[in-house]
């Protein structure tokens, strides 16, 4: 079955409705109603950094997230409001100065993509490593990368209600195909699932799938019910909807289909787990979001929640406690504190890890049992995701405990090891290991192909 690829939100310039999204992107950012609290300088240097890095936000996120009067410190106005020092100095004046010299657009174009080639599009191996190949043919928008876990990407939900100004998948949302993820078929993922008992969890992914009409997501998640992909236990879909328009599970025209999908899937007997990107407490403030909250688990389906670490908007144990607490009180479960991924703006939001894990370690001691399901600082590698579990001496030095959460050999999941303490570290690639030049892990990666594997064994 082929997903027609069209516009998913309806767009609306014209109502003050807040049930009617209305979008704007650097194309139209002169529309929108609170510029005047922008000053100019902020402005151009807005339109600047968005020709490199994706922009887009709504009428809900302007104004019931976005304290106009704390503008431009304000945390919701940094996750979506595109900043001069997002790019390297170098960057923003070669595209500036473009600007004012009123440059031919392919000149702009190819500074444009010249720079993008050099914020690493796909981290952690995306492209060359996760896309599994049936009978001599990737599977485009599929990744494999964990054995018992299959990501999908459907092309129509390859963009989002509001972008993230540190989304580690940005290149999903510019113009330029070969580093785009996407599937235009299902029936490549089901026959993919068919002959392989060991996978038991599919995570829907974007972009943000709930941008698709929910008869688009029934398409996708009917094939899930049959006798054949029974092993198929649990579904995730990832999504910052309820964040940036909740308005998708109360007043869009077809909220109400979207959740008795839920309902019907989970009365099936498949597990629905909506994977919730949450940033910082004000996102659960507004009583349509906890609307939402209420109406998606009313169907059964678990709400989990995950986030980064991300200097300018959260970097505080503060604001960590408080979400969590907020989430627990809700029913939300507290999954991942991620550290920000190396792409796209890193140099901005990134964290040393050694402060990542103090505010870890403190925002936990502030919260109760149920919270601490949370897991982090978490780092999504090549090799798999890191947690840091905190610090330590060994013979007298001082180090890093680390360990594997998930990792391309399974063999090492939860297998502690050490690296040398840094307080410069802010990613896996700056650590050093406590004895000999590698980790254990790089020595296999470096000798072995099964890295680059076929995932389709069977077990």
């Amino acid at each position: 079955m082929s997903i027609q690829l069209i516009e998913h939100v309806n767009v609306d310039t014209s109502s003050d409705d807040i049930t009617t999204i209305k979008i704007y992107t650097n194309k139209n950012l002169e529309k929108i109603p609170q510029i005047h609290h922008i000053p100019k300088q902020i402005l151009f240097d807005i339109k600047v950094v968005s020709l490199v890095l994706p922009f887009r936000v709504n009428n809900y996120v302007l104004s019931e997230l976005i304290d106009w009067k704390k503008v431009p410190n304000d945390p919701m106005f940094q996750l979506t409001f595109p900043n001069k020092d997002m790019l390297t100095s170098e960057h923003y004046e070669e595209i500036a100065c473009a600007i004012r010299q009123n440059s031919s657009k392919p000149a702009l174009d190819n500074i444009i993509k010249r720079i993008r080639t050099t914020l690493n599009p796909h981290p952690a191996g995306q492209l060359e490593k996760n896309i599994p190949m049936v009978d001599d043919k990737y599977l485009d928008g599929i990744q494999h990368k964990y054995d018992q876990t299959v990501l999908f990407f459907p092309a129509a939900g390859q963009t989002c209600h509001s972008y993230c100004t540190f989304c580690f998948r940005w290149a999903q949302f510019i113009d330029d195909y070969d580093l785009k993820i996407a599937a235009k078929e299902v029936e490549e993922l089901m026959h993919y699932l068919r002959d392989k008992p060991f996978i038991t969890d599919v995570l829907i992914t974007g972009g943000d799938p709930m941008v698709m009409k929910a008869r688009y997501i029934k398409a996708y998640l009917e094939p899930f019910l049959s006798e054949e992909l029974d092993h198929i236990k649990n579904i995730r879909i990832g999504t910052k909807s309820l964040s940036f328009w909740p308005q998708r599970f109360v007043s869009d025209a077809d909220a109400d289909d979207l959740l008795e999908l839920f309902k019907r899937v989970k009365e099936k007997g498949k597990n629905i787990a909506l994977m919730a990107h949450y940033n910082h407490f004000k996102e659960l403030d507004t009583p349509v979001a906890v609307q939402a909250i209420k109406r998606i688990q009313s169907t059964g389906v678990t709400i989990r929640s995950q986030g980064p670490l991300l200097k300018h908007i959260n970097d505080d144990v503060e604001t960590w406690a408080k979400l969590w607490q907020k989430q627990i009180a809700l029913g939300i479960v507290p999954y991942y504190m991620f550290v920000e991924r190396d792409t796209g703006a890193k140099k901005y939001f990134e964290v040393p890890l050694y402060k990542a894990w103090s505010i870890y370690q403190q925002a936990i001691q502030k919260v109760g049992g149920l919270s601490r399901t949370v897991r982090g600082p978490s780092m999504s590698t090549d090799p798999g995701k890191v947690e840091v579990l905190g610090t330590n001496k060994v013979n007298g030095e001082k180090v890093f405990i680390l360990r594997f959460i998930q990792a391309r050999d399974p063999d090492w999941a939860y297998r502690p090891f050490f690296a040398k303490y840094s307080e410069t570290a802010t990613w896996l690639n700056d650590l050093k290991p406590l004895e000999g030049n590698t980790f254990f892990f790089e020595q296999v990666m470096k000798v072995s192909s099964m890295y680059n594997r076929d995932m389709n064994r069977s077990k």
